[in-house]
């Protein structure tokens, strides 16, 4: 059956590459929501590999246009990471951005080589760093204190000591919905100002430290890359007083948006990201007699936030005064983004999808919480008790942030592609919960 009524149109709009409309049901990758719930269960993740692949085309695309020389992505851990997301980076040649001991566990297990591990962390433990020693190319240094935890264990891992890269505070934060979310002004917990960075770049010198990059993030989900362009030339300026030359490493970071709501449509432009970064980078370096660096960039949701749905199953429904809450099996436990930051999301129901808008509603999870919301007054056909519903755009910050909250056993997430069902993540179980005790 066509799709006729526009705010579904919309809506799709906002959905995996491969979402498509059948019979009145939503089928991804060619594989109907309704058969994947009922035999997978809910809530339920699924992610579309076709538009993972293509982020990462559009990406590639840009920078060989825009950018003459060296260059790489980086996929970020953080925004949801296990041994299958691990291994498709590899099928990319991507680098894996990973904070702590565990993330590095995650890739390494997944297939990712040493030389494509990237560490972050602001406060990275000593357990962190002789894991990072152990099984990655590069360490993200956040600070002072780090620097000297890693010239301490070079004293016995000569021969392993990852290449460094110093994180700059720029001082300037990207345009975000929350200040949560932005990370690069002057009173973030992340990085080092210039005069901290010029000491820590002295202190490598003199301990023959591998330094060779810098790196800076000034926030998440942005849409405007014109506040990263003095972030840029104050890292150029630190990379000509440091003394970098030949080969060496820049990431003006990552965190460019994706829409979640039919309201922020049309998606950020990958291109015109790519292409204002690159011809900062290009003119900066050039102004200052600087080598062009391998330029890193780190996309995160941007890569794999549409690349996600999350699929939910009516409860209850409750009508109080002019509100309409939908009752669902999943929320802030597998989603806590409008709990942290009041996120806004759209929703389709997976079957029926040609009834015209009833009204206004508010989907909430099962949960012991006021905050546990997802969705607030989002126009909806009228649901029915039993039925399921699809949330595009879950595919960044939902299962890795999600809890055991209330004895919650965090979901299923399955990798879909035509023809093929890949169980990623097995949904937990009480005995799951129970072999954490001692």
């Amino acid at each position: 059956m066509p799709v006729t009524h526009f705010w579904m149109t919309n809506r799709l709009s906002l959905f995996s590459e491969s979402m498509r409309v059948r019979a009145d049901s939503l089928f991804i990758a060619g594989h109907a929501l309704a058969s994947l719930a009922d035999g997978y269960g809910t809530p339920l993740y699924i992610y579309d590999r076709a538009t993972l692949d293509l982020a990462v085309t559009e990406y590639k695309s840009a920078l060989r246009a825009y950018y003459p020389g060296e260059s790489h992505l980086t996929y970020a851990g953080k925004a949801f990471l296990c041994k299958a997301i691990a291994a498709w980076t590899q099928t990319h040649d991507l680098h894996v951005d990973c904070t702590g001991e565990g993330e590095i566990g995650i890739a390494g297990a997944g297939g990712a080589p040493r030389e494509k591990i990237l560490v972050h962390g602001v406060n990275k433990s000593t357990a962190d760093l002789k894991s990072a020693f152990e099984h990655a190319g590069t360490i993200v240094v956040d600070n002072l204190s780090e620097l000297q935890k890693i010239q301490l264990l070079t004293t016995n891992h000569p021969s392993l000591i990852p290449n460094l890269w110093l994180r700059l505070l720029p001082g300037v934060a990207v345009t975000t919905h929350h200040a949560h979310t932005q990370t690069g002004q002057h009173d973030s917990k992340f990085g080092m100002t210039r005069e901290e960075i010029i000491e820590a770049a002295n202190f490598c010198k003199e301990n023959h430290l591998p330094l060779n990059g810098i790196h800076f993030h000034q926030g998440s989900n942005f849409r405007d890359p014109e506040p990263l362009l003095p972030a840029i030339d104050l890292a150029l300026d630190i990379a000509k007083e440091i003394g970098f030359s030949g080969t060496w490493h820049l990431c003006p970071g990552g965190g460019w948006g994706a829409a979640y709501h039919e309201d922020e449509l049309p998606n950020p432009s990958i291109e015109n990201y790519v292409r204002g970064v690159a011809e900062a980078v290009i003119e900066g370096c050039n102004s200052r007699g600087l080598d062009l660096p391998v330029l890193h960039l780190e996309p995160g949701r941007s890569l794999v936030a549409r690349a996600g749905v999350a699929v939910y199953r009516v409860g209850a429904i409750k009508q109080r005064g002019d509100k309409t809450w939908v009752l669902t099996d999943g929320g802030m436990a597998d989603n806590p983004r409008f709990a942290l930051y009041g996120a806004r999301y759209s929703c389709l129901p997976v079957e029926g999808l040609n009834r015209e808008i009833g009204g206004k509603v508010s989907i909430a999870g099962p949960y012991c919480e006021s905050g546990d919301i997802v969705i607030e007054d989002l126009p909806m056909p009228e649901l029915k008790e039993g039925e399921l519903i699809v949330i595009p755009v879950a595919g960044a910050y939902h299962l890795s942030m999600s809890s055991n909250y209330n004895g919650a056993r965090r979901p299923e997430a399955l990798m879909v592609e035509e023809g093929k069902v890949e169980v990623m993540l097995k949904r937990e179980t009480v005995e799951d919960l129970l072999a954490r005790d001692g």
